[in-house]
């Protein structure tokens, strides 16, 4: 063999070797990835060749497949769409799937690895191929009251379950219909998506854990009281001068509490005092003398600066990086550039609730196959300890106090201790506050950990104030779910 056909032998061995590492990379290393990838078009068009599987709220479709005489074989139906929209998301013709229909998308569809055989099995036996049903956490009873109390108010209702982590009720409003965006017309699809894209009320955001990211104002005051209790230097009654007006270090810019004076009566206050009447100055002073560096410790270990998925994704709350002095005070009372989700408050509340443990967020409970056998369970998962047991338990104790005598007051139940928290954000000189409520009940055996948000002021622009807007749409919601 002469020299230049040698060459061209190893050349054509070369490339075929190549060719045969790539299709196998593709075809087995890389196969589930690509599969689950929401640019890959292709997957999404064969998603409707099969009987999708259906999405289940107490074993009742939330979202199912009926049989269409079109090209796609199967329409996507959303029963009660917009109270589920932030949960089930939608599968459109064209463009990318949004909410469970893209983060399951494989098991729904029947492609997951997990399916192969069950598959295989049906395409024998000659049945039509089928996708996994998905079970979620939600109670219907908790989702529906979060939607009624919420009202016409622009913001999310969120509640978990302490010791779990499951996400029981997830609202988000204004929000939209996924039967509009599902129809099988991709010219309709797309006038649709883009008025909602255009409508200034943001109604695809899901506010739950994500959107506009607020500041979290006052309920940012629990994260403090933590730090502070866990630094081992003060104590519910430890005290800090009490003016009514805190001029932050090193500039001519004022900090005053809400109240416009004083944080109660003295010279001095105590931490339980300051958290019960959620005074902004105590909490300034108490973030200079910690720091940021321990302020954000405690956050991340509540969750901030840390991304999750239920598993659709969140985005991610955070804690700035190295603040200057004035702005570390500011983030004190959660002001600055510190910002939350529900979701994220809800963590916290939830981690007081189950003695200082934070347990990952999830909003699915089962997936089970169309011959009924369990392809997974989703069991309970700690992120991990944020704060002793002890600590938790005098923080339940201070936020029963501000429920039962300070700011939170709004959120009081007969017959039930509640443990709360109020915020009231600032968003820029003029524009309307974002008011907050997160806590757990019952407070001596918590079952419940509710956050709600309202945007805009809740229509009161700064008028609004977290204790009379949002602590009242929690306890409806707790009511509910309490007394069923």
């Amino acid at each position: 063999m002469n020299r230049e056909l040698k060459r061209v032998t190893i050349v054509a061995l070369l490339m075929f070797l190549t060719l045969f590492v790539a299709t196998t990379v593709i075809q087995y290393v890389q196969a589930s990835n690509l599969a689950a990838d929401p640019r890959n078009a292709r997957t999404l068009y064969e998603s409707y060749s099969v009987e999708r599987g259906p999405i289940l709220v107490g074993g009742e479709p939330i979202a199912y497949s009926e049989p269409s005489d079109d090209d796609y074989k199967f329409q996507r139906i959303y029963a009660n769409g917009p109270l589920y929209a932030p949960i089930t998301g939608f599968i459109p013709v064209n463009g990318e799937a949004t909410g469970l229909e893209q983060s399951l998308n494989p098991v729904l569809s029947g492609q997951s690895e997990s399916q192969f055989f069950d598959s295989l099995n049906r395409l024998i036996s000659g049945q039509d191929p089928m996708g996994a049903s998905v079970e979620v956490a939600i109670d219907p009873v908790a989702q529906q009251a979060a939607w009624d109390a919420l009202g016409d108010y622009t913001g999310a209702v969120i509640v978990t379950e302490p010791a779990t982590g499951r996400i029981l009720a997830m609202v988000t409003k204004p929000t939209y219909d996924p039967n509009a965006l599902a129809v099988h017309s991709g010219t309709q699809v797309e006038e649709t998506y883009q008025a909602l894209v255009e409508d200034p009320r943001d109604p695809l955001f899901n506010r739950a854990t994500g959107g506009d990211m607020n500041p979290p104002g006052s309920v940012f005051k629990l994260v403090m009281t933590a730090a502070a209790l866990e630094s081992g230097q003060f104590t519910p009654d430890s005290t800090f001068p009490n003016p009514a007006e805190f001029t932050l270090p090193g500039t001519s810019s004022v900090v005053r509490n809400s109240s416009g004076g004083t944080c109660g009566g003295g010279s001095e206050v105590t931490l339980a005092t300051a958290l019960r009447l959620s005074c902004n100055i105590p909490f300034a002073e108490l973030a200079l003398q910690l720091g940021d560096d321990a302020i954000r410790a405690q956050a991340e270990k509540f969750g901030f600066n840390s991304n999750f998925t239920t598993p659709n994704p969140t985005e991610t709350s955070t804690y700035p990086g190295n603040p200057d002095e004035p702005q570390t005070a500011l983030t004190g009372f959660g002001q600055g550039d510190v910002r939350a989700t529900p979701l994220q408050m809800a963590m916290v509340s939830a981690a007081i609730a189950n003695d200082g443990i934070v347990m990952n967020p999830d909003l699915v409970d089962s997936i089970t196959a169309p011959d009924f056998r369990t392809i997974e369970e989703f069991s309970a998962s700690e992120f991990g300890r944020a704060i002793s047991a002890q600590t938790a338990q005098t923080m339940t104790e201070m936020m029963v106090d501000g429920v039962e005598n300070g700011a939170a007051s709004n959120a009081r139940i007969d017959g039930v201790s509640v443990a709360g928290k109020t915020g009231t954000a600032e968003n820029g000189e003029d524009d309307p506050y974002t008011l907050w409520f997160t806590g757990f009940a019952p407070a001596d055996d918590p079952q419940y950990a509710i956050t709600v948000l309202v945007e805009d002021g809740g229509g009161l622009g700064q008028e609004g104030f977290g204790n009379g807007v949002a602590a009242p749409v929690a306890k409806k919601v707790l009511e509910a779910v309490l007394n069923k």
